[in-house]
């Protein structure tokens, strides 16, 4: 018995210090993380937007490492094809689109926020909460998509060891442990990494694709080849295009970084003019930070699916072989040697794993954004180690279940993409509509209708990407509402703030004793209904019949909302003094306020409430869902754990 004592003792101690660490910094600042999707504080200076391009980047250009590839395996020779396709799409809708967003959203809120206005109620916050669940596996499927592209590009380099060739599942595990302890140590600003990343990365593709022109142009027979195994192929152009029509939504993971494009403004400087009401400098920027990364990419995109389809072999793009999600690395080693396409492959497994680091980062801040303001995160979600290592465990899991397989994750990666993509052109619509801009409804309800038929077809075609979005959907709703049930008997109130006429009504009652008061139906104002309430009160509860009273009237303006800034507003009619506010439920409000109104009297105030009649079962999911119900016992139950001291809790009596 001597031992066991110190060694429990010990254990006990090394728990409290393994908590501590995993919830330091467990306070709202959570949601301002700062990673390349933060939300910089007030004083911070910003950056130009060139810079910020760069760190949205990571993720939007880092897809050249498997996108001409995945468009060889899905259109062939017609890849080069399909690809105009993917890049009209890109020019002339995504841009347009995000353009929008950026004007409507220039806090980073996104087109997820823009949805969530337009949508009242609990509809709103269903929409958001479902787009969470597409946006988790956008940023989750970019982790593992990347870190798999990552290790085909080790595990092929001809310097790398021969033990490594077929373990890509191992390194790309090795691969998101260390972008997770990166995490777990402390993320700082991204973008001094990601701009000179961004910058060799691009150059070395340059380079790349020069080579491959070069070799294209002095070997006129390698364009004819590929234009007549094409033509032998396709009957005639018409079935060219309808093919590339077809194929072209398999290509959708080229327009990844829109999204972030968005996520990221808080970080653009902007003129110094800038306002938070009208920060037009940085929606300016904004938009030639879209622009230039759209041409970019495009750009890019159509170079290399030409480069691709023409110098490496068909057969080389399938799964295991050397160029399969490692095209132009493929042509980096062949047309430059090895030194050179192994100084390309260490860009790109750089600029890959840094992707995941954007795409972590991103979800780091997206979950904070939402689920504390609807009450449907636990507590522990706003410290960062705990989620890094839930988001984690998801990663190795999708990695296990897709077999670090770049090609069979595409799918899932795409259908978060589009999906996202979907609800920004579909809320930039419904903005057009109702500002009356008939011309711009049109055109954006044109490209919501492309990115339906885009999103649609992906699904059905490669239906993995759904089957993850609807369990990151269905986990998601789950804690999402457990959460929300957890919580639903705190205060809920960020501040309660008294007007000068309901100051007044409380220092004159409070001057004669502690304060009464009646919580009263705010629907029943009849100066008969006034009297009959406080004749009722009297008498089934004992209310001291000399005692001056307050009717205490709550409003619920939106019970889906959790927390709200209380405005107390004193009124007089009818011969009684009211105090009304409004609130999202009618007991946590009820308590905030008695709360509120001890701590400036220094007296615990008395409420007194009516019996509801009906079932509790009935009254406790009213209460959930409408935010009222049966009101005096869940009253008692938020002060109660409001205040443990019993001495000090508001008293709350019922008749």
């Amino acid at each position: 018995m001597a031992e066991t004592q110190p060694r429990s003792a010990g254990a006990t101690g090394a728990a409290a210090r393994c908590r501590s660490w995993l919830l330091q910094g467990l306070s709202e600042q959570t949601a301002r993380h700062p990673g390349p999707h933060g939300t910089p504080p007030a004083e911070a200076k910003g950056h130009r937007w060139y810079r910020v391009m760069c760190l949205t980047g990571v993720d939007y250009f880092s897809s050249l490492g498997y996108a001409p590839g995945i468009a060889v395996l899905a259109a062939g020779l017609l890849s080069p094809l399909a690809t105009l396709v993917l890049i009209a799409l890109t020019l002339f809708g995504a841009l347009p689109v995000y353009r929008r967003v950026a004007r409507r959203s220039p806090h980073g809120e996104g087109s997820i926020a823009m949805l969530e206005r337009l949508l009242p109620w609990w509809t709103g916050k269903l929409l958001v909460l479902v787009l969470l669940g597409f946006a988790a596996t956008d940023f989750i499927i970019t982790i593992t998509l990347s870190a798999a592209d990552a290790s085909a590009h080790i595990v092929e380099n001809p310097y790398a060891p021969g033990w490594l060739h077929g373990e890509n599942l191992w390194i790309t595990l090795c691969l998101i442990g260390l972008l997770g302890a990166v995490f777990l140590k402390g993320f700082r600003e991204a973008i001094g990494v990601a701009v000179p990343l961004v910058s060799v990365y691009l150059l070395l593709n340059l380079v790349v694709i020069a080579a491959s022109a070069w070799r294209v142009a002095t070997g006129p027979v390698v364009v004819g080849d590929w234009w007549h195994a094409m033509l032998g192929e396709h009957s005639s152009p018409l079935a060219m295009i309808g093919v590339a029509l077809i194929v072209f939504p398999k290509l959708a993971l080229g327009m990844s970084g829109f999204e972030t494009g968005v996520a990221v403004m808080p970080q653009i400087k902007g003129d110094a003019t800038d306002t938070y009401a009208n920060p037009a400098g940085r929606i300016r920027d904004t938009r030639k930070l879209l622009t230039t990364a759209a041409l970019i990419m495009s750009s890019f995109l159509l170079l290399s699916s030409l480069a691709t389809v023409m110098l490496i072999p068909e057969g080389d793009f399938q799964s295991g072989g050397p160029a399969n999600g490692r095209a132009l690395a493929y042509l980096a080693h062949q047309e430059l040697g090895e030194v050179f396409g192994t100084a390309y492959d260490v860009s790109t497994i750089c600029i890959l794993w840094f992707a995941g680091a954007s795409a972590l980062a991103g979800l780091l801040n997206l979950v904070p954004r939402f689920l504390p303001r609807y009450g449907m995160a636990p507590e522990w979600t706003r410290a960062v180690r705990p989620l890094v290592l839930v988001f984690m465990a998801i990663a190795v899991g999708i990695t296990l279940y897709f077999d670090a397989n770049v090609d069979r994750q595409s799918g899932a990666y795409a259908t978060g993409v589009l999906v996202l993509m979907l609800s920004a052109a579909l809320a930039v619509t419904v903005f057009a509509r109702h500002s009356g801009d008939h011309r711009a409804m049109v055109g954006f309800g044109l490209i919501t209708a492309v990115f339906l038929y885009t999103t649609v077809t992906n699904v059905i075609e490669r239906p993995d990407g759904i089957k993850i979005a609807g369990l990151f959907i269905f986990a998601i709703l789950v804690t999402s509402f457990a959460s929300r049930i957890h919580r639903s008997f705190e205060l809920r109130a960020e501040a309660v703030v008294f007007d000068r006429t309901a100051e007044r009504f409380i220092d004159e009652a409070a001057a004669r004793g502690p304060l009464r008061l009646i919580a009263h139906d705010p629907s029943v104002h009849t100066k008969s209904e006034y009297r009959a309430a406080e004749y009722r009160k009297r008498e089934d509860t004992h209310l001291p019949g000399r005692r001056p009273v307050l009717f205490l009237e709550v409003v619920i303006r939106d019970s889906s909302d959790f927390t709200e800034d209380l405005a107390v507003r004193g009124s007089e009619a009818h011969g009684v003094r009211r105090l009304r506010v409004s609130g999202p439920t009618v007991p946590n409000t009820i308590a905030a306020v008695l709360m509120r109104l001890r701590d400036r009297t220094g007296e615990v105030p008395h409420a007194y409430f009516t019996w509801t009649e009906g079932h509790p079962v009935s009254h406790l999911l009213k209460f959930l869902v409408f935010g009222e119900g049966e009101t005096a016992p869940v009253t008692r139950e938020v002060l109660r754990r409001a205040e443990p001291d019993p001495a000090r809790r508001p008293r709350v009596h019922v008749g």
